[in-house]
């Protein structure tokens, strides 16, 4: 078998990334520094949920990938699984070596009367996690270690390019994939995420963006980013497939849910009052949205059925994440009521359908992000922090926000998809796709 020369390229890139690894110095914190926090002020309780929390989050990935798997064709059952799987591999890399850096590190933008704006962090703060250890940092995790906050955040940096392979399931090829996910992650997510989360961001200081979990950070991204790839990568030669396994359809919304919890509990990055309400508002968005979902089919002419059931859970997890700890319990009711019928509508909008969106990515996460955003700008409670608490100019910087990351998400991700291909061509032959990406790609077969 002759091996490729890209294949070549890969195994050196991670041989001298695992020995620069080898030889990096490791800088150890300083305490009372003005960056990092004594040891003192961990708080035990804290540093447990959010280890648990991290454990969560991680399990989301499989879950993704039963989820996904369940929903193409038996000839790519395991293709699109490994797609989801082999981001705990490439972007938890990416992410030691210098995904966090860019994410947190120390703010690189532009200064406007006096304010400093941030848009990508510093790719020397923290390379190889050097200078990130058991002390707290002051202003982003206070009361557990850093490198429990980095190792928290690199869960959601992985789970991010996984959600966009199932817009282009079925007919991406393998290797090309990865270099996309390295491109989406360093050139798209690590911005997002600093000028959102950081507390030095252009979104986060300048427009007031409130994205409790992720909403925007990695559902919006997500979201668009799969819809160019479906453009991108053009329709599969047969888009009309049968879901081959529900039961793991089933099987991953169960474990989605479930570490939504750390996803959205989580995020409130310490076991207080604020988790506790983010854990209930996830679940009762869910439950909202999956009921609202079958209904909505079965007036549409359609019967119920568990894939729709599947399908509507995860659209209200995906509504509630940004609002999940700025919302009451009965606001989530409605978040995940409203967001499962334009979700449902537009994934049955005809026009969108003559896009091969193979999983309905965009219609799910793009869609579903996008009511987040809004429903967030409109409920959020606390001063000056949505329409009902503010007022129409916090509303008005959230929706200037949302177009904002439309756009740069949606014809940043173009460009990365016509960079990659030009690379490596994206879609894999005729051939290839007719015998499906199990045996093409990976000479596996899942055996039924």
């Amino acid at each position: 078998m002759k091996i490729e020369k890209r294949w070549i390229t890969s195994f050196v890139v991670i041989t001298i990334i695992s020995l620069a690894a080898l030889f990096w110095k490791t800088e150890i914190p300083v305490p009372n520094s003005g960056e990092f926090l004594s040891e003192d002020q961990i708080v035990g309780a804290d540093v447990a949920w959010i280890l648990a929390a991290a454990g969560l989050v991680l399990l989301m990935t499989p879950g993704l990938s039963f989820f996904y798997g369940g929903m193409v064709g038996s000839k790519n059952v395991i293709s699109t699984m490994l797609q989801s799987f082999i981001a705990l591999g490439v972007i938890s890399i990416l992410w030691v070596v210098v995904g966090f850096s860019l994410s947190f590190g120390e703010s690189l933008g532009f200064t406007f009367h006096g304010i400093h704006y941030g848009i990508i962090g510093n790719p020397l703060s923290y390379p190889f996690l050097s200078g990130v250890g058991a002390l707290p940092h002051h202003l982003m995790a206070p009361t557990i270690p850093f490198i429990l906050f980095a190792l928290f955040q690199m869960k959601f940096a992985v789970i991010t390019p996984a959600l966009i392979t199932g817009s282009f399931a079925e007919r991406v090829r393998f290797i090309s994939y990865l270099l996309f996910m390295v491109l989406f992650s360093l050139f798209i997510y690590t911005p997002l995420c600093h000028m959102v989360w950081h507390p030095e961001g252009l979104l986060n200081k300048f427009f007031g963006v409130k994205d409790f979990a992720g909403g925007t950070v990695v559902h919006m991204s997500a979201g668009f980013a799969a819809l160019a790839g479906a453009i991108i990568l053009g329709r599969r030669k047969n888009p009309h497939h049968q879901p081959s396994n529900i039961p793991f359809v089933l099987l991953g919304t169960g474990m989605l849910w479930f570490g939504w919890f750390g996803f959205n509990a989580g995020s409130a990055l310490a076991a207080n009052a604020t988790a506790a309400m983010a854990f209930g508002t996830t679940t009762i968005a869910s439950a909202s949205a999956m009921i609202t979902w079958i209904f909505f089919d079965r007036i549409n002419g359609r019967k119920v059925s568990a894939l729709g059931a599947s399908i509507g859970a995860v659209v209200g997890l995906v509504a509630i994440t940004p609002a999940a700890g700025f919302v009451t319990i009965a606001e989530s009711l409605f978040i995940g009521f409203i967001s499962a019928i334009v979700s449902n509508s537009m994934m049955h909008w005809k026009k969108l359908k003559k896009i091969d969106d193979t999983l309905d990515v965009f219609a799910c996460h793009g869609v579903g992000g996008i009511m987040g955003m809004i429903l967030t700008a409109i409920f959020a409670h606390g001063e000056n922090s949505s329409l009902l608490h503010g007022g129409w100019s916090v509303f008005g910087h959230h929706m200037l926000a949302l177009v904002l990351v439309s756009v740069v998400t949606f014809f940043g991700a173009l460009l990365l998809y016509k960079i990659t291909d030009f690379i490596i061509p994206l879609r894999v032959s005729e051939e290839s796709e007719h015998l499906g990406l199990d045996l093409s790609q990976h000479d596996e077969s899942i055996g039924f």
